[in-house]
């Protein structure tokens, strides 16, 4: 009897003595302290332990995982999660597996944005292949004018962009429409509305709303731990801790520039490779001094370079 596993599967062996003979597949939404909470294919939810073996093992369950659970109590709703189906993608921050799309949500003001924060967010998803909406919240505090200007540039990023007022409920159904039959991560920093967005988007869960600090002027921390909530059949929401500081980990300093979709049009740089920094004749920078290239896009992906370089040399 045990465990067997090639990549992210893990299936385990063996008769199932301790349970009721009686396995069922579903979704795993919540995990605190090793116990998780595993919604079925019937749309019930047990709360499940890994079995030892995985423990011994290294192998760690975690939000957003498929699982094969074996019923221990149906009265108790209890089970042991006995498989790990293959994973579509895993995050390691936040620590969430087969996300077809991530929502990541930032305010345009109170708080004010960092732009070279959401820069390193929006690469964090791109390096895993996964599809991003951004949203830009507060529409009511900030104005029309500002929100034109955020749109405009993100405009040739190859993201798509939302704007809304979740306080005042507008630009919710649009993201409806966008989460629709999708498993959807939502991230961001702290205070920026992600939970009023996420109360407006389902009916199921009430997450409660933090307020800004206004002595930090940063929003104080209403979530403590990713959680799943079904929204719909085939549509679930990952609610993420608001996030302060982030690396780009997998993405080496001489790949960045294939990470941002308003460079590609400029190709044929008269250096190959063309890091678009320093090199003379860089199509890039020539576009970008044409104004066809955001500045601001341009100058945090310059700091990101430098960071990625630094790293690089520093580990050699």
């Amino acid at each position: 009897m045990g465990y067997y596993g090639t990549c992210e599967r893990y299936i385990y062996t063996g008769l199932m003595v301790e349970g009721l003979n009686k396995t069922v597949t579903g979704k795993i939404i919540k995990g605190i302290a090793g116990v998780y909470s595993v919604n079925t294919d019937d749309s019930k939810v047990y709360l499940c332990k890994a079995k030892g073996t995985f423990r011994k093992e290294g192998i760690k369950p975690v939000i957003g995982d498929n699982v094969t659970i074996d019923i221990i109590s149906e009265a108790d709703m209890e089970g042991n999660i006995i498989d790990i189906q293959n994973r579509k993608n895993r995050l390691i921050r936040p620590c969430v597996s087969n996300i077809d799309q991530a929502l990541i949500v930032v305010a345009m003001k109170n708080p004010e944005p960092s732009l070279l924060m959401l820069d390193k967010l929006i690469l964090h998803f791109l390096e895993q292949n996964i599809p991003i909406i951004l949203c830009f919240n507060k529409e009511d505090i900030a104005g029309k004018d500002l929100s034109i200007e955020y749109e405009e540039i993100y405009k040739n990023s190859g993201i798509k962009t939302v704007v809304t007022s979740a306080s005042l409920n507008r630009g919710t159904l649009e993201l409806k429409a966008l989460i629709k039959g999708m498993t959807t991560c939502i991230a961001g920093p702290s205070g920026v509305g992600k939970s009023t967005i996420i109360n407006s988007l389902q009916d199921n869960v009430y997450m409660q709303t933090g307020d800004i600090s206004n002595k930090l002027k940063r929003g104080r921390h209403t979530t403590r731990h990713s959680e799943i909530i079904p929204v719909s059949e085939g549509t679930y929401i990952i609610d993420t801790p608001g996030f302060t500081s982030l690396d780009v980990f997998n993405i080496t300093y001489d790949e960045l520039k294939d990470y941002y979709e308003e460079f590609k049009p400029y190709d044929g740089c008269f250096f190959t490779p063309c890091s678009h920094i320093h090199e003379p004749k860089c199509k890039v920078r020539e576009a970008l001094s044409e104004g066809l290239i955001s500045k601001v896009r341009y100058d945090n992906y310059c700091h990101i370079y430098e960071d990625l370089k630094n790293k690089s040399t520093i580990y050699k």
